[in-house]
């Protein structure tokens, strides 16, 4: 993917801050100079952070989980629902329901009501109904398609949430913090960068800024879903020739018997262990809880298997991820080694069942 150009963030209107009077301290590192009473945000920390961002949002789209996009101010909903819907992601830009992520169950009630309403379309039952039940059940349909059907296929918690304006979606961003689900966000000059885990310091409030970044990070997730497709098509392709090469194994296995058996077993042994090892590499983030920050943490502490988390203690994993930063005290490893276990018996189901009747991970 080309890399974004500061020039184009500039003519974009990007590093376009708030007034001097409104800003947060917090935001000092990202700010380049104050000019007539507005604060001007430094472009080539806004590049550096886009692509921190792209990376990451990358590796959670090849993983296969969705990421969630909220925007419910006026110069956004239209640009975020364009580009989340283009690349298959769930997107809020109406009003944010309350307990969306920390009730996500009762959420999904409501998108199960909005679906036996469309059966009852089908199969005719809505028409024996009166005349009065039908438009009460219609103006209900529309209400949730209003609200809830950008999320319809939503049928777990998002990997992670992108938002446009922390101090408008401050709910959005306190129930994601709740459940330890990462954060990414635009973040203008008058909002607190320590409630995001990954930010990108730009103007929310023009449409111009806000398509470019969002035009950015919807094509890093784009790459991350086709690196998934590539990553499934090159399995399917390994197993048929796995079951092609079958037979010749078993013969050149035969032919070497009149040779001295000792030298040929050691030979192969070594190098066969070494390439066993280093396919056995599980994508960490498929546990809830764990993000792509806390995944590096535990491989980098050499724990890069389903298996080698299940073995794990919960307060070593805390004193892992607290070591490695201090931004992942907050998180709850308790559940991991359980989660774990089930992903590396190869009981997905179950363990998709388990995380969507729980909350972050936190039984």
């Amino acid at each position: 993917m080309a890399r974004v150009e500061v020039k184009q963030l500039l003519e974009a209107g990007v590093h376009f801050g708030h007034l001097t009077r409104k800003w947060n301290p917090n935001m000092a590192p990202y700010i380049y100079m104050e000019r007539n009473g507005i604060h001007v945000i430094n472009l080539y920390k806004t590049v550096a952070k886009l692509d921190e961002t792209n990376e990451a949002l990358s590796k959670i789209a090849a993983s296969g989980r969705k990421i969630l996009f909220v925007a419910t101010k006026k110069q956004a909903k239209d640009i975020v629902a364009e580009k989340a819907a283009a690349v298959n992601m769930p997107y809020i830009t109406e009003r944010w329901p309350g307990g969306m992520l920390t009730n996500f169950v009762t959420i999904r009630k409501a998108v199960k009501k909005m679906a036996s309403i469309d059966r009852m379309k089908k199969d005719g039952t809505f028409l024996t109904l009166s005349k009065k039940e039908r438009l009460q059940v219609d103006r209900l349909r529309a209400k949730l398609e209003k609200n809830l059907g950008s999320i319809s296929e939503m049928t777990r918690l998002p990997g992670a949430l992108f938002i446009v304006d922390t101090m408008r979606e401050h709910i959005a961003v306190k129930e994601a913090q709740k459940l330890n689900i990462p954060i990414f966000a635009m973040v203008d000059t008058n909002c607190d960068p320590r409630d995001v885990d990954y930010l990108i310091p730009s103007n929310d409030d023009a449409s111009k800024s806000i398509d470019i970044i969002m035009t950015e990070v919807t094509n890093a997730v784009a790459e991350g879903l086709a690196e998934r497709k590539a990553e499934k098509g090159d399995a399917s392709e390994g197993k048929s020739e796995k079951k092609d090469k079958a037979p010749k194994k078993k013969v050149t296995a035969e032919k070497p018997e009149p040779t001295p058996a000792k030298a040929e077993p050691e030979v192969k042994a070594e190098p066969v262990v070494a390439k066993a090892t280093k396919a056995e590499a599980d994508d960490l983030t498929k546990v809830e809880g764990i993000g792509p920050k806390a995944a590096e943490a535990l491989v980098a502490a050499g724990i890069t298997t389903f298996a080698d988390l299940s073995k794990g203690e919960a307060e070593k994993i805390k004193e892992i991820l607290t070591e490695a930063s201090s931004r992942m005290a907050h998180l709850d490893p308790t559940s991991w080694p359980k989660q774990a276990k089930m992903a590396a018996d190869g009981k997905w189901d179950e363990l998709k069942e388990w995380q969507d009747n729980t909350k972050g991970g936190v039984e």
